[in-house]
């Protein structure tokens, strides 16, 4: 997908106010609006003006695009772009009536549709003011947070920072953190949401808050990763370990485990330790793939090892399973 500069589809600078972008927005509009100009692209530039409005119009978008297009692996416009995983982790959205109104760009959905959809979903129970008023739900909002996998295993308590953009009284977008203390439950799936009562928009006319709705993403952690429930991991074995077999101790996530190799390695070999992965209703299982390596041979005696090695197994062809 590409990347879309939305400062400079509008005309404004970073630093615009939000009375410079609606009147850049404006402008813009009557040039291309498609029931009065005679653009051959009105109709497709008039769709990216709405777009770039929508996210520099939302102080809570505009800060969370800000920090993203800020970062040095972010593309010019125009250039292909993959925003990194977990990229909005800790900015809080509570989303507008019109999020999803018409059609965006992939960038866009891949930015934010995602938020506006859960902050529409949890608008649901707010309903809408009439000529009198009446108690209502504040409106839920939506972030996501990174955790630990061990997390996952153990559950925990953790406090997490949370941000949001405002407008001040001059029109510039200035940042806000608040900081939560979250209660994580054992057995917490990337994707799941954990909900935090009350701690959304506040209610109407002495209507109850929303609440907050927390979507779980993990860390990347070298050592490990989940698929659902199940987790996987790297063991990597000598090969003395990986021909004979051995009983090794391996860390993971739920702590230290006493593993039995079997001999007879071979690449890309996985051990299933059932019901060692995020603990549940199943729990998932952990996976081990084996992975070999060879000791240098930087002294004397292991030269000899290896020339030994060689000898012992005469008619071994490493290159043979590649028909070389």
């Amino acid at each position: 997908m590409e990347f879309k500069d939305y400062y400079q589809q509008l005309g404004v600078g970073k630093n615009a106010t939000a009375d410079e972008i609606k009147k850049a927005f404006r402008k813009k509009a009557r040039q291309y609006h498609p029931d009065v100009s005679k653009e051959p692209d009105a109709a497709s530039r008039m769709a990216e003006l709405n777009e770039a409005n929508a996210v520099l119009s939302d102080p809570e978008k505009r800060a969370a695009y800000d920090t993203l297009a800020s970062q040095p692996q972010a593309s010019r416009a125009g250039q292909a772009y993959q925003p990194p995983p977990h990229w909005d982790s800790g900015y809080e959205f509570s989303g507008s009536a019109d999020d999803l109104e018409g059609e965006h760009s992939d960038f866009f959905e891949q930015l934010f549709g995602r938020s506006a959809r859960a902050s529409r979903q949890g608008r649901g129970a707010a309903g809408r003011g009439g000529a009198q008023a009446q108690a209502q739900r504040g409106n839920d909002h939506h972030a996501s947070i990174e955790l630990d996998l061990v997390d996952a295993y153990t559950g925990a308590l953790r406090t997490i920072t949370l941000q949001a953009g405002r407008l001040n009284e001059a029109g510039h977008l200035v940042r806000e953190e608040r900081h939560l203390e979250v209660k994580i439950p054992q057995g917490v799936r990337e994707g799941q949401h954990i909900r935090l009562a009350g701690q959304g928009s506040p209610g109407l006319a002495g209507g109850p808050p929303g609440d907050l709705l927390l979507e779980v993403g993990f860390k990347p952690d070298a050592r490990w990763h989940a698929e659902g429930r199940d987790v996987h991991q790297t063991l990597v074995l000598a090969p003395w370990e990986a021909a004979l077999g051995t009983a090794i101790t391996v860390r993971t996530p739920g702590g230290e485990l006493e593993v039995q190799v079997p001999a007879g390695w071979r690449r890309g070999r996985k051990l299933r330790l059932k019901e060692r992965g995020i603990p549940g209703h199943p729990s998932g299982d952990l996976y081990l793939t084996l992975d070999l390596a060879l000791p240098p041979a930087d002294t004397d005696a292991a030269r000899a090892a290896y020339t030994a090695l060689a000898q012992a197994c005469p008619g071994f062809n490493p290159r043979q399973s590649h028909g070389a």
